[in-house]
């Protein structure tokens, strides 16, 4: 078990939606919560209000996850003003929602700045103090996309599918290393009910919900201090990768058959 009572935890993407959510709930286990995020207006408006109910002063960073150079400023101000990070949630995530041929190389290139390689940039900023401590957690928010691809997602999928890639080889790495005081903890959610999915939809709601921040949030911080590797949800995601195994055309008929290939169809996100 993990107790986050007097832990520096740094949340990437905390001005809203689940990264806001486990900061309320990290900050009530008597963390102090490092909040990151481009929306200044709304960090501020957290930190405030996480004050207002008398837990530890929250710093909070302003940071454009899709500047490498940015993320290692507001590190290097981080340790040098909190001290060393003792968790890192990698929540920060972007979604573009088009074709492949409607998204600019822009949206492309922001994508995979923001929901990858911003992994890459802050865990490096931030595993060296743990290694020092020899004790840590790094919590990568991926989701149910970086196992299954859907159409209107191939950028999101594919960053999704690296961030997985990343975490499985981050936790052996560590484990080879002998630094298995550190863990590491994959999230893998269906689709959330938050505006950045707005318009998504589901054919079976009791077997693949479109789920709930606040509880995918608690589940989230519970899996931090229960030490799990990996947080599948709904757990239905875990009975679908056997599917992986059937043939091409059959796989892409089966989950058409469960509707995920058919979610996007109305997604409007945050745009609308």
């Amino acid at each position: 078990m993990t107790d986050l009572a007097g832990k520096n935890v740094v949340i990437t993407g905390a001005a809203s939606g689940i990264g806001r959510l486990m900061a309320q709930r990290i900050a009530a286990r008597g963390a102090r919560v490092i909040l990151w995020d481009i929306n200044l207006a709304g960090l501020e408006a957290l930190a405030e209000q996480l004050e207002r109910w008398g837990y530890r002063a929250a710093a909070y960073q302003q940071c454009d996850l899709s500047d490498r150079g940015e993320i290692q400023d507001t590190a290097r101000r981080v340790i040098a003003e909190q001290g060393a990070v003792d968790v890192l949630i990698n929540n920060a995530g972007i979604v573009s929602g088009k074709p492949l041929l409607e998204i600019s190389d822009e949206a492309i290139e922001r994508t995979f700045k923001i929901n990858t390689l911003a992994l890459f940039h802050t865990t490096r900023c931030f595993l060296p103090g743990m290694m020092e401590k020899r004790a840590g957690h790094i919590v990568t928010v991926a989701s149910a996309g970086g196992f299954i691809g859907v159409p209107k997602m191939t950028d999101y999928s594919a960053s999704k599918f690296a961030a997985v890639g990343f975490d499985e080889s981050l936790r052996v790495e560590l484990k080879r290393a002998g630094y298995r005081a550190i863990r590491t903890t994959l999230v893998a959610p269906y689709f959330i009910n938050t505006g950045m999915f707005q318009g998504v939809k589901t054919r079976f709601p009791f077997l693949l919900p479109i789920m709930e921040p606040d509880d995918v949030a608690g589940r989230i911080v519970g899996a931090v201090e229960k030490n799990k590797e990996r947080l599948l949800l709904p757990p239905f995601v875990l009975a679908l990768f056997p599917t992986r195994l059937l043939p091409p055309a059959l796989f892409d008929e089966v989950v058409t058959f469960f509707g995920i290939n058919h979610t996007m169809d109305d997604f409007k996100g945050r745009g609308s």
